[in-house]
């Protein structure tokens, strides 16, 4: 036995003797509530590691029924290890500090002013000093493991390729080491104060407690002195840090270090950085010659050079020197702020073109791009999901939640279409239906899809025309599996393979039924593994019910978002996942994004992040749950380190099937902070940008009758020096402040021009009508808005929506389609077309029609139909009474649209006597 050890049990053993004659004193009552205490303790103990073994075992389980045991595995292990390495070093220095103090504190008589608080002393134990020492080491050992991705990227980190213009380290030294660093110092940091504090405690407890004085002991003073030194350094250690993290200034003229950083703040950094180190070693000084006011002298100073160093300086700095003089001075840095954000947001990707922009498209123009025409999006996902939940939903208990928006080849033409997953909600079974049963075993999954193109209408109505509808799914392509036991609402687990069979799909006054015949889900055939997921699930009836079989399996973590985010929780999901049809299946594309606040000199989006790719696609199938990650952008440094850390868990992008890269989007999200950034970013001149003498902004729309940002929207349309139309998103501009167009930025999304960034810039020279200017033309437009108002008073709410712009030969063409929905809960339906070209604008019940009216016949479009039966060899006088008949039916549509009941009543009147005639004429016939 070590000396060491000996004077810690000799220490504490004097400290434990009085409690422990206090206990053979006390009888055996106490003792016997100690017991208990220790049985309750063991108990508790129990409870929790199993809970934690519990979680563990069906993590495991569930990632390796998905085939990604290892990305699991490695998770865990680095957290075990993490957890261990804290613990031991945490108990190692906390409990080596206290006894090293139990063995130079003083030992003697008690004074008799010790002896009230001496029987408190007396039970600061060695089981005492473990249990604290052992919490805390579980404490620091947790916060440790919590900080596993951070760990794993430093170790693994990839390099970018690109160096900070002013420190000269690679980005990855700020992205990946460090926020290791920065962890690592504040960890240790918090460990030696907490060490010197439990130090501290020891001595004043034997200090306090003595019956003759002490003078301090040298070596008392060399430890508490040691500890407060190695304090410094790790305090010194911050301001190193702190040099590095001036790349993220915000106090320049651009986010970034600026010239007051690089010219004051930088010396100040390494001055308190040393300052901070000989003030360490005064304290140790001062203790070691009894001189208490050096210290204090000391830190005095420290704190006076630390704002008078640290932040008056640097203030007058940039107050008097820089401010006045601020384009010249910060000129270089706006550079940098320039070339760094454009290179972190992906702006450098961006082609510039030059867009003519003449002042309206020619009939030739709309008959050279028929597939444009043909796919230009009438239908707004709002009234649309508004209208698929009142006609599509069939059964209360299912729902539609999004709307997406997809292109597909459809006999043979490429055409825009818009499709949304029927969905189950539980929520909305009768209360009665609210049983075990029919919650986990019975309703399990939605059913199908229903699919519109995005610009047709119905001749009964104004409805939307479906190409996929109905229970069984029907329509033009086969949908083999129709059941989606993934979606965006699938948020509780069900057990499939069991006893009972599963609702699929309602048939009329009755039901279909289904059993399961997938591979998704964790087998619970065994009564061990029931027992574990009736514990984590708290239900009792998992481990009891008699509708379990060996075959039974539990689905869980099935939202489509959160099924992805629990297996790659270090990527940033889309807030849209959309559905796909792929070969019969219904699959879930999600778009995953990594980024990073940590990109030098990048200007932060909206106060967050400063860099982002999206490197990766998730699929996940509807009714497996399989998951599948592709990685799109193979040179972004931060996949490639995840994709070094869990080398089994991405997918190169060609591994992706054909059919599936045929419905790759580029992501709105995306798109929607790289047009926020381009709109200031576009200028590269440092004196323009410093000006912000070309500032954009994005154009306002008006939808249903509230102003508001336009929207990112996807197009089919050719681009200018194409030979073929392509999928797009795109975005209008126009100048800060102003309502003209200024430009429209695009993202290609087909075949190997997927990820393609385009702007067509407008000529400056003239005016080029903006958004808004257009929908103040078409509120000034008599007819349309008399139109309008006569369908608001007569009680129905009119929608006008998303107004798009389309490019089209050398200039723009302008749609919005106008919708009537009745107050309450009605239909909505769409009723109008409005079109405008130049100075041209019209409304009518649909695109061709208000096309002709400004364009003419010369532009090709189909003539309107015929409202006579051709083909049908009828008399005149019966000819002329069905078409007749059929004025009546659309004059009465029209009043109904209206809300004009008169004269709706005189034309089901006047429809109902013309019916008649042409009765008695065909029975005298």
């Amino acid at each position: 036995m070590s000396q060491l050890q000996r004077d810690f049990e000799r220490w504490f053993g004097d400290m434990g003797s009085g409690s422990q004659s206090r206990v053979k004193s006390g009888g055996g009552r106490k003792g016997g509530g100690g017991l208990w205490l220790i049985v309750a303790g063991l108990v508790l103990a129990l409870i929790v590691l199993g809970s934690i073994a519990r979680g563990i075992y069906t993590e495991w389980l569930w990632f390796g029924t998905l085939g990604y045991e290892s990305v699991y595995t490695t998770i865990l292990s680095t957290r075990i290890v993490l957890f261990v390495v804290a613990a031991a070093v945490f108990a190692a220095i906390f409990a080596g500090n206290i006894l090293i103090a139990s063995r130079l504190a003083p030992r003697g008589e008690a004074a008799a002013s010790a002896q009230p608080v001496l029987p408190y002393v007396q039970r600061f134990t060695r089981g005492a000093v473990i249990a604290v020492t052992t919490f805390f080491a579980f404490v620091f050992g947790a916060a440790a493991q919590a900080n596993w991705e951070l760990v794993l990227r430093f170790l693994n980190g990839q390099p970018f390729g690109t160096n900070d213009p002013v420190f000269f380290r690679d980005v990855s030294f700020y992205v990946f080491s460090m926020p290791f660093l920065s962890f690592i110092r504040g960890w240790l940091l918090t460990v030696v104060i907490f060490s010197l504090l439990a130090a501290l405690l020891v001595y004043f407890l034997s200090y306090s407690s003595q019956k003759k004085a002490f003078d301090h002991a040298r070596p008392v003073l060399v430890h508490v002195g040691a500890l407060i030194v190695a304090i410094s350094a790790l305090a010194a250690m911050s301001y190193w840090l702190g040099i590095w993290e001036l790349a993220f200034s915000p106090r320049g003229a651009v986010f970034g270090a600026g010239y007051t950083d690089m010219t004051a703040q930088v010396p100040a950094q390494w001055l308190l950085l040393a300052a901070t180190l000989l003030l360490g070693l005064l304290i140790l000084v001062a203790l070691f010659r009894r001189r208490t006011r050096w210290a204090a002298y000391g830190v005095g100073l420290w704190v006076i050079l630390s704002i008078v160093v640290g932040q008056v300086i640097p203030g007058l700095v940039q107050r008097l020197q820089v401010e006045p003089n601020e384009l010249q001075l910060e000129t270089p840095y706006i550079g940098y702020n320039i070339e760094a954000t454009r290179e972190a947001f992906g702006l450098t990707r961006i082609v510039e073109h030059d867009y003519p922009a003449t002042p309206m498209p020619t009939a030739q123009d709309i008959a050279d791009n028929p597939l444009t025409i043909d796919n230009v999006r009438l239908w707004d996902h709002r009234p649309l999901l508004d209208t698929y939940n009142q006609i599509q939903t069939i059964r209360t208990y299912y729902d539609f939640l999004d709307v997406d928006i997809d292109r597909y080849m459809i006999d043979g033409e490429y055409r825009q279409v818009m499709l949304a997953a029927r969905e189950l909600s539980k929520n909305k079974l009768p209360s009665e239906a609210q049983t075990w049963v029919n919650r986990v075993l019975q309703y399990t999954h939605g059913y199908g899809v229903a699919m519109s193109p995005v610009n047709e209408v119905s001749m009964d109505g104004g409805l939307p025309v479906l190409w996929l509808r109905d229970l069984p799914t029907t329509g033009i392509m086969e949908v083999t599996r129709p059941g989606i036991y993934y979606g965006e609402n699938t948020r509780d687990y069900v057990i499939i393979g069991t006893d009972t069979e599963e609702f699929d799909y309602p048939m009329g006054t009755t039901n279909a039924w289904t059993m399961y015949e997938g591979t998704g889900g964790v087998p619970i055939g065994s009564l061990f593994r029931r027992a574990v997921y009736a514990w984590e699930f708290a239900d009792f009836n998992i481990l009891i019910s008699s509708q379990l079989t060996s075959d039974s399996r539990i689905l869980y973590n099935r939202q489509v978002s959160e099924r992805v985010s629990h297996i790659a929780p270090f990527l940033r999901l889309d807030a849209d996942p959309y559905i796909v049809v792929l070969d019969g299946r219904l699959v879930w594309i999600v778009d995953c994004y990594t980024t990073s606040t940590r990109y030098p000199y990048s200007e932060p989006y909206d106060g967050g992040v400063n860099y982002i790719r999206n490197s990766v696609k998730a699929v996940v199938d509807a009714y497996d749950g399989t998951v599948d990650f592709y990685v799109m952008e193979p040179d972004d440094p931060i996949i490639k380190t995840y994709a070094s850390i869990f080398p089994d868990l991405f997918q190169p992008a060609e591994a992706m099937p054909e059919g599936l890269r045929a419905h790759l989007r580029y992501p709105v999200d995306l798109f929607d902070i790289q047009a926020s950034v381009y709109r200031t970013y576009h200028m590269q001149d440092v004196r323009v940008f410093y000006n912000k003498e070309d500032l954009w902004a994005v154009p306002r729309e008006y939808y249903a009758g509230r102003e508001q940002l336009m929207e990112p929207y996807y197009v089919i349309m050719r681009l200018p020096d194409e030979e073929a139309e392509e999928f797009l998103l795109m975005l209008p501009f126009t100048p800060a402040n102003r309502n003209n167009a200024i430009a429209w930025l695009g993202a290609r999304c087909d075949g190997d021009n997927y990820g393609d960034l385009l702007v067509y810039r407008f000529p400056k020279d003239r005016l080029i009508y903006g958004p808004s200017q257009i929908e103040n033309r078409i509120q000034q437009d008599i007819q349309i808005t008399e139109q309008l108002a006569l369908w608001s008073r007569g009680g129905a709410q009119v929608i006008r929506g998303n107004l798009l712009v389309i490019p089209l030969g050398d200039s723009t063409l302008y749609v919005e389609a106008v919708f009537l929905q009745a107050d309450e809960g009605g239909l909505p339906e769409l009723v109008r077309v409005i079109v405008a070209a130049g100075e041209e604008i019209a409304m009518e019940r649909s695109l061709e029609e208000a096309l002709s009216a400004i364009f003419g016949p010369a532009a090709g479009l189909p003539e309107p139909p015929d409202p006579s039966l051709p083909g049908v060899d009828l008399p005149d006088d019966v000819r002329g009474l069905i078409e007749k008949a059929q004025d009546h039916f659309q004059q009465a549509q029209e009043y109904l649209r209206q809300g004009d009941w008169t004269g709706y009543g005189e034309e089901l009147e006047a429809l109902e006597r013309t019916l008649a005639e042409l009765a008695e004429m065909t029975a005298e016939e």
